[in-house]
């Protein structure tokens, strides 16, 4: 485009930016070999229906599954249900389920993998009185329903648990009790307090080394029930030193959204593989970076990744829980959806300048698959936002 786009700046000034040549084309192809990888998907909201988002929430079924149908075509198996779709954070249990429902279906009819999460959040919160036998009872009860239409378990971490629990004994009681009942091997969720605040201090410990062993504790007591375990705590050092204490055949997935790159290429000793949300919005960079690695051509890996590192950065600044708002924004620059609203009006959690620079750094690291597109979306937001 030989035009440039005004874009607001930290300066307070409308400055030019020419935009890249840079695409990188979206790759169509099998599941990855060398690594497993899941992408964390967002929902896609139904901008039409009248419901208040602090307490309702309404899903574009269609344009939901169609990305979803979009990740599969590339390689990747799909996390649903997970943060990255805002579970906790405007999608209740009751929309959880009809999404877990339609999700797996659509994988069973194209032969795709999804694994979908299972918390507890049909537990009110902030009631008083709730007990482990509680906390236990939703999990069951989770777990149970997503086994119960085919579906794989992801089990994540739980707010009301973390809430009541005195100590790391009681996180072994309930964990030990839900891992006794579950059908298939489950994937585990350990999202660090800079995703959700609410899961300081989970596995009974502050201290982050003292909470790994309690977690590898329960880890090595159900290693037949358990495939893997992600982390999301954006501490490479950290993760590895788990990795290396995992029973044989239990899988690290790295949920780490700053470090990706080289987690997942890993040492000699070993790697992670990958189960993280900035793949909703890299994708097509993501997938033809893991088919190189199939191939064994790890330069070009690490070329097509690196640019990608600076944009989940800055998608995952802090407060981190808030990425999905750049991670949806991303989806309506490419056309993925036609508007940008988001499910507890979410889309108003990052500030005009922050999505001005996402613009910025998914065009230089090939991610807007149409310029044109994106430079027309980018400017009827800015009009919006108040920018002439």
């Amino acid at each position: 485009m030989a035009k440039p786009i005004l874009l607001p700046r930290a300066n307070g000034q409308l400055e030019p930016y020419h935009m890249t040549e840079q695409v990188i084309p979206t790759p169509k192809g099998t599941s990855f070999a060398a690594r497993t990888a899941y992408a964390a998907a967002h929902v896609v909201a139904n901008p039409l229906a009248d419901v208040h988002p602090s307490s309702d929430c309404a899903i574009d079924w269609e344009a939901t599954l169609a990305y979803r149908r979009h990740l599969w075509s590339m390689g990747f198996a799909v996390a649903e249900a997970m943060d990255t779709a805002q579970r906790g954070m405007g999608l209740h249990w009751e929309a959880t389920k009809e999404l877990i429902r339609r999700s797996v279906a659509e994988a069973n009819a194209l032969n795709a993998t999804v694994a979908c999460g299972a918390g507890t959040d049909q537990l009110q919160s902030g009631v008083t009185g709730l007990t482990l036998s509680a906390v236990q009872q939703a999990y069951e009860e989770q777990c149970a329903f997503i086994e119960s239409i085919g579906g794989r378990i992801i089990l994540m971490a739980s707010r009301t648990l973390a809430a009541i629990a005195k100590g790391p004994e009681d996180y072994a009681k309930v964990y030990d009790a839900v891992l006794s009942q579950v059908s298939q091997p489950v994937i585990l969720h350990w999202l660090g307090d800079m995703f959700d605040p609410a899961l300081t201090g989970y596995w009974g410990h502050k201290d982050r080394s003292a909470a790994m062993n309690v977690c590898l504790d329960i880890i090595r007591r159900h290693a037949q029930k358990i495939e893997g375990i992600k982390i999301s705590l954006l501490d490479a050092a950290f993760e590895i030193e788990m990795r290396r204490q995992l029973p044989a055949g239990v899988k690290m997935y790295t949920g780490d959204d700053f470090n990706y790159p080289d987690l997942m290429l890993g040492d000699d000793i070993g790697y992670s593989h990958a189960l993280l949300g900035i793949f909703d919005a890299i994708a097509p960079v993501a997938a033809a970076a893991l088919h190189a690695l199939d191939d064994g051509d790890v330069p070009r890996y690490q070329s097509l990744l690196a640019p990608t590192v600076p944009l989940s950065r800055h998608i995952f600044q802090a407060p981190t829980q808030f990425y999905k708002t750049g991670v949806v924004f991303l989806s309506y620059l490419n056309g993925y959806q036609t508007h940008f609203k988001m499910v507890g009006g979410l889309e108003s959690m990052r500030s005009t300048l922050h999505l001005a620079e996402i613009f910025v750094l998914a065009d230089t690291a090939g991610l807007l698959v149409d310029k044109e597109l994106a430079c027309t979306r980018m400017n009827r937001f800015l009009a919006l936002a108040g920018v002439v």
